[in-house]
C-alpha cells in the first residue's frame, strides 16, 4: 500500500473499527514502519482527525471520542440494505469479509445515531461461501472485461501453457464467480471458474467484442448448468397433471411453470438433464401423476417402473409379521 492517501484512508477505517492500535499492530496491518504510521496520524490530526497517543512500552493509537465525519444522508431503507450487503459479504465468495466489516464500522460511524441503532439491530446468520475468490483476482479479471484486453492465465488442472482468452463477463451464481470468454487456442466459448484461475501480466492486445450465444454472460452461464451451448433450456422437459393444488406444489419447483387444473390438481412442466431426472423430481410429491407429454417421458417412466420394481425384489418377498405385533 504505497500511496499515502489510500495509506491514511485504510488507518482511519481501521481506528474506527477497534478502539485500541498498539503502533507495531497498526505498522503490521499498513505494511509499512512505526515511522510512517507516526508520520500518517500527524497528517490526519492536521486533516482534524482527534487521534490520541497511547501511553506504555509499545505505544499505540485511539481515535478521540465524538471523532465523527458529518452524518451521511441515508434513509432508513438504504441503511438496512446497506447493512445486510455488507453482512452477508462473505457469501459471495470473494474474499471481502474483513474489508466489508471495516467499511461497514466506518459507515456506522458517520450514520445519525437513530440508523446506528437500526443497523446495529440487524443480524442473521451468514450463508457459507464458496471457494474464495483474492480480491485481486477478480480486480484483474474485472478489468480486462471491462477495457476488452486479452486476458492470459494459468488455470488449475489444465496442463500446457497460459490460457488466452478474450474476457466477455464476469458472473456471480451459487457463491461462485464465473468468467465469460472467448478461448482464442480452442476457437470456442468457454466458462472458467475464477477460483482456479491466476492471471498473468500484463494484459494483451485489445479486442472487438463477440456475440455470446444466449445473448449475455448470465444467460450463458445458466445454460451452459442446464447442458446447452446456446440456450437457457433444459434438454429434457416434460408435462404432467399432478394430484396436489398448486399451493403445495410451488414451493418445490424453483424452475418450472405451475397452473392450477380445477381445485385439487395441478399442471406442472419440469424440466432436468434426463427424462429419469424429471422422474426423480416429479417422484418426491409422493403423489399420483398423469404424464401430457412427450413421448420419452413416458417411455422413461415404464423404464423407471421395471427397475423398481426389480429393486423391490432384490430382497426377496416380504416375510410375516411377527406374532403378537402389527405389520
Amino acid at each position: 500500500m504505497n500511496a499515502p492517501s489510500s495509506r491514511m484512508l485504510t488507518m482511519l477505517s481501521l481506528l474506527q473499527a477497534r478502539r485500541d492500535w498498539p503502533g507495531q499492530a497498526l505498522a503490521d496491518r499498513l505494511d509499512v514502519s512505526t515511522r510512517t504510521v507516526r508520520r500518517d496520524v500527524d497528517r490526519l490530526r492536521e486533516l482534524g482527525y482527534r487521534i490520541d497517543a497511547l501511553k506504555g512500552p509499545d505505544g499505540g493509537y485511539r481515535l478521540a471520542a465524538g471523532s465523527e465525519l458529518p452524518p451521511l444522508l441515508f434513509d432508513e431503507e438504504q441503511a438496512v440494505a446497506l447493512s445486510i450487503a455488507l453482512q452477508n459479504a462473505g457469501a459471495s465468495g470473494a474474499g471481502i469479509e474483513e474489508a466489508a466489516a471495516r467499511a461497514l464500522a466506518t459507515v456506522r460511524q458517520v450514520m445519525p445515531s437513530r440508523l446506528r441503532h437500526r443497523i446495529d439491530g440487524i443480524r442473521f446468520d451468514r450463508p457459507s461461501a464458496g471457494p474464495g475468490v483474492e480480491p485481486a483476482v477478480l480486480g484483474a479479471v474485472s478489468d480486462a472485461v471491462r477495457e476488452r484486453k486479452v486476458l492470459r492465465f494459468d488455470y488449475a488442472g489444465a496442463d500446457g501453457p497460459p490460457r488466452r482468452t478474450e474476457p466477455h463477463g464476469l458472473v456471480a451464481r451459487d457463491a461462485r464467480w464465473y468468467l465469460v470468454a472467448w478461448d482464442l487456442d480452442r476457437d470456442d466459448w468457454r466458462v472458467f471458474r475464477l477460483d482456479r484461475l491466476v492471471p498473468r501480466f500484463p494484459a494483451g492486445p485489445g479486442f472487438r467484442p463477440r456475440r455470446i450465444p444466449t445473448g449475455d454472460a448470465t444467460s450463458y452461464v445458466a445454460a451452459r448448468f442446464k447442458g446447452s451451448d446456446d440456450e437457457d433450456r433444459w434438454p429434457c422437459v416434460g408435462e404432467v397433471v399432478i394430484d396436489l393444488p398448486p399451493r403445495d406444489v410451488i414451493p418445490w419447483v424453483t424452475d418450472g411453470h405451475v397452473e392450477p387444473v380445477g381445485d385439487s390438481r395441478s399442471r406442472l412442466i419440469l424440466g432436468s438433464w434426463s427424462w429419469i431426472g424429471v422422474l426423480a423430481s416429479l417422484t418426491r410429491f409422493d403423489v399420483a401423476f398423469e404424464i401430457v407429454g412427450p413421448p420419452a417421458l413416458a417411455e422413461a417412466a415404464a423404464t423407471l417402473a421395471n427397475r423398481l420394481v426389480a429393486a423391490a425384489r432384490s430382497l426377496g418377498p416380504p416375510g410375516p409379521p411377527e406374532r403378537g405385533r402389527v405389520a
